[in-house]
């Protein structure tokens, strides 16, 4: 378990890598966008838990282009109301969660350009890893690669066919548990919708079966969408895409992998209406 002073240092670390992403210069970059943010629900919901949870999250993103296709980073800062307790009592857990993404485009490596429905192929390596201190005491690591399709859309659209493959652990009977490996369809977005000022983004994800869990259970496959629409409040204020406001909404189906048929509790699905807020630099 991570003490006080651990996730301090911790989130520390991981604002100032994506400051420095961030950073880079403008020869490494073609474009970039940064922004910090919050999202705020009180409907979270954890396998085997009975309980609503409310959980503020703070966001630290980071996207760009490079000469051979583009760079993603993502952290998650997650706190919990008492409804998800950290592990020993003092409070709602804390997690931590990063995602890191690179995606080649075919386009850019060989100087093509695409007209019609598909604007580019590209292929993705893709790395996540969390901790959280409540008492299964996750620290996920997952890899996935394969390859995507970005569509011409006003903004952004991408959809992949990823292997996947996770490692866990199960603070709850002490054990690490390597999944099988199994696919993923992804699909991530960013789509402008200019009579309203608005952007409506996201992403979503459907995980095959991955074999036992760390319980010995036979883990499900999993969906998870999460979307919101974005209003450009800057604009009202002469700051153009600089401050927004939205409503999200989270779909968390089998999570983790958990069969929700065989949660009582409910706590395997999330239904999750949000507020946010994304500051861009």
């Amino acid at each position: 378990m991570l003490g006080t002073t651990s996730w301090k240092r911790l989130a520390t670390a991981l604002a100032i890598t994506g400051l420095a992403l961030s950073a880079q210069p403008a020869a490494a970059a073609d474009w970039s966008d940064t922004w910090a943010g919050v999202r705020y629900g009180t409907d979270f919901r954890e396998p085997f838990n009975a309980n609503e949870i409310a959980k503020t999250i703070y966001v630290l993103q980071h996207v760009s282009g490079y000469k051979y296709g583009t760079n993603f980073f993502n952290v998650d800062i997650l706190k919990s109301d008492g409804m998800d307790p950290a592990n020993g009592g003092g409070g709602g857990a804390q997690e931590v969660y990063v995602v890191y993404k690179n995606t080649l485009s075919y386009n850019a490596i060989t100087g093509s350009k695409r007209s019609g429905m598909i604007r580019d192929f590209g292929w993705e390596f893709g790395l996540d890893f969390n901790s959280k201190d409540d008492a299964f005491a996750p620290r996920v690591q997952k890899f996935m690669t394969g390859p995507t399709m970005m569509f011409d859309v006003p903004g952004f659209l991408a959809v992949g066919l990823l292997y996947y493959k996770e490692k866990n652990h199960n603070g709850i009977v002490g054990t690490s548990v390597t999944f099988d490996p199994t696919y993923r369809l992804a699909a991530a977005w960013g789509i402008n919708i200019k009579s309203i000022n608005s952007v409506f983004k996201g992403f979503a994800t459907y995980t095959g079966e991955k074999g036992t869990d760390g319980f010995g259970a036979e883990t499900a496959a999993e969906t998870l969408i999460e979307m919101s629409l974005m209003y450009d409040a800057g604009s009202l204020l002469g700051k153009k895409e600089t401050f927004y406001l939205g409503v999200g909404y989270q779909y968390w189906k089998n999570k983790f992998g958990s069969d929700s048929s065989l949660d009582p509790t409910g706590g395997s699905t999330a239904k999750v209406p949000q507020i946010l807020f994304e500051a861009h630099f």
